[in-house]
């Protein structure tokens, strides 16, 4: 019965263990582009992605094509952008709860 009880014990403590943190993002600025062409990210076709502290994200709750053409000259394909955001991150994937693109400076 105590082998039982252990081996119980031991399981539930390895599952709780092993369930990825959330990692709460306050607002703040940080560069959205293409995962795939401009953050060299495994993956196929074109998806958004974010680079927070110089880890890069792929974008749950919005698309890139959700912002306008992303094979433009100044779509996300073509450069990185910056963009205010606020999420979390989880699975290693940002859940955006605000995602705000920033006008280009010319």
């Amino acid at each position: 019965m105590k082998k039982i009880f252990a081996f119980l014990f031991f399981i539930f403590t390895f599952s709780i263990s092993a369930q990825e943190k959330e990692i709460i993002v306050k607002k703040q600025i940080v560069q959205a582009s293409c995962g795939q062409c401009k953050f060299k990210m495994a993956g196929h076709g074109c998806d958004l992605a974010v680079r927070i502290e110089g880890k890069s994200y792929f974008v749950d709750g919005t698309t890139i094509d959700d912002h306008g053409d992303a094979h433009a000259e100044d779509g996300f394909c073509s450069t990185i952008r910056k963009a205010e955001v606020e999420g979390t991150i989880v699975d290693n994937k940002f859940k955006i709860k605000t995602f705000k693109m920033l006008a280009e400076k010319k």
